[in-house]
């Protein structure tokens, strides 16, 4: 579907928004992605610490809250 020319130069508010803060504070970005990398960007676990950690958890009863009589 083609649109119009009046549509597309068509920016919504969210666009403008975060345009305008992009512009006050440039540095913005450098701060997402330090946190992204923080929280999600980690380096992947060694195969023989991922069996040690499968090998040393409790199997959790299957509904946690019934108490064995």
């Amino acid at each position: 579907m083609k649109l119009s020319k009046q549509h597309s130069m068509y920016e919504s508010d969210h666009t403008l928004f975060i345009k305008k803060l992009k512009e006050q504070n440039p540095d913005m970005e450098k701060g997402q992605r330090e946190g992204r990398a923080l929280l999600w960007d980690k380096e992947a676990t060694p195969l023989n610490e991922q069996d040690r950690t499968r090998a040393s958890t409790v199997k959790q009863q299957a509904y946690v809250y019934q108490n064995k009589l």
